[in-house]
């Protein structure tokens, strides 16, 4: 079995997979994308797919909030409630995106005569709960209270 560290996500697993059955079909010898599955298994060491998708999927670290879950934090700089209304992966092993039902609504707007309010935000997180994007006072959009 290959260094379980270097094994990528399973999207890109699939993406090999895909380039491969790709590469086949232009050959006298086609193979279906499960075969090529198998194949990219056995090129990292595999028995066969299933063992080498559930290598790949135990290296993803755990997403730090669940879906139903109330969290607070700073959104912006403002303290917030809110509900996890969904997680996506995004591809990569310690990011997320969240997507957060505030239960009182942000003025995400800093001008003293103007204001627009957001109650519902996505954000990719990573495992620490922390955006990397960054406001201009170079704090993070978002960060959740762990």
């Amino acid at each position: 079995m290959s260094n379980p560290n270097s094994i990528p996500p399973a999207s890109e697993l699939k993406k090999q997979a895909a380039d491969l059955r790709a590469e086949k079909s232009l050959s006298e010898h086609p193979i279906s994308h499960s075969r090529a599955l198998e194949l990219l298994s056995h090129k990292y060491g595999f028995k066969d797919w299933n063992c080498l998708r559930a290598a790949s999927v135990a290296l993803i670290r755990k997403c730090p909030v669940s879906i139903g879950e109330k969290v607070t934090g700073l959104y912006l700089g403002q303290p917030f409630k809110a509900l996890v209304k969904s997680i996506n992966d995004t591809g990569l092993s310690d990011r997320f995106r969240v997507s957060f039902h505030f239960d009182e609504p942000i003025d995400v707007v800093t001008f003293e005569s103007f204001s627009s309010f957001r109650q519902r935000v996505s954000c990719t997180v990573n495992q620490d709960g922390i955006t990397d994007e960054k406001t201009s006072n170079g704090r993070p959009q978002l960060q959740l209270n762990l």
